[in-house]
């Protein structure tokens, strides 16, 4: 059933885009995040982490925004573990969009050990995009190399300039990794009740930031999803009982 639902989301080749067009766009974003990962290498190096330890994030991880996550919590002095579990928790959405993805990509079984490295938000962003089968590929895998490997590029060049830029919380450069994952997220948010679990986990993060430890308000924002929706089930379940509640 979820494969037939996926193929009804493919519309026939015919009324794809060019590949050249495919391949534009894909580079585009490729390149425009792939950048931001200096930001992530200075950050992380200025954090106390070794130029290994932050090149091995990056190969490794490959997720921008739980890496921010993590050594955002370190620089702030917080417990590993629990820098660790709100990176973890943050990478989690991965998950999620790769059983999307594979429905829509249809990879061989040997590729897609490998291609799960690159299901990332970017990636799925690009991939989603696409009319037809053949343009999803080309979308993920133009984005996801070529993100992958500016990325890590970047994150080298990053941790080795990190001394030469001096002080790096003076510049800034922490805040560049979350700012491109909220311009990919924002478009995304097309439900009202999508709109409210956003709204709910900036509320929590950010009004709990001064009161809890470096990485726990990031644990406590990821309740904001299954309170909403539970609080919407709740909802539906009275309307369905109460035809007055239903009428209104």
């Amino acid at each position: 059933m979820a494969e037939q639902t996926a193929l009804a989301d493919i519309r026939p080749e015919g009324g794809g885009k060019p590949d050249a067009a495919v391949v534009r766009d894909a580079l585009g974003v490729g390149v425009a995040v792939g950048l931001s990962g200096f930001a992530f290498g200075v950050t992380s190096a200025g954090s106390g982490l070794t130029v290994l330890q932050t090149c091995a994030l990056s190969l490794l991880v490959f997720t921008g925004a739980s890496q921010f996550a993590l050594v955002g919590a370190l620089a702030a002095g917080g417990n590993p573990l629990t820098a660790a579990a709100g990176a973890f928790f943050l990478g989690v959405r991965n998950a999620f969009y790769g059983l999307r993805l594979s429905q829509l990509l249809a990879l061989p079984r040997a590729v897609r050990p490998f291609a799960a490295q690159w299901v990332i938000d970017e990636t799925t962003a690009v991939t989603l995009a696409q009319p037809t089968r053949r343009s999803a590929r080309i979308g993920f895998a133009v984005t996801g190399l070529s993100l992958y490997v500016l990325w890590n590029l970047t994150t080298l060049l990053g941790a080795l300039g990190a001394r030469a830029i001096g002080d790096t919380d003076a510049w800034g450069l922490d805040a560049a990794g979350p700012a491109v994952f909220l311009a990919l997220l924002a478009p995304m948010l097309k439900t009202i009740t999508e709109r409210v679990v956003a709204g709910l986990a900036v509320v929590l993060g950010l009004g709990l930031l001064p009161v809890l430890p470096a990485g726990v308000p990031v644990l406590v924002a990821a309740l904001a999803a299954p309170a909403v929706l539970c609080l919407q089930g709740r909802r539906g379940r009275t309307a369905r009982n109460d035809p007055e509640e239903e009428a209104r």
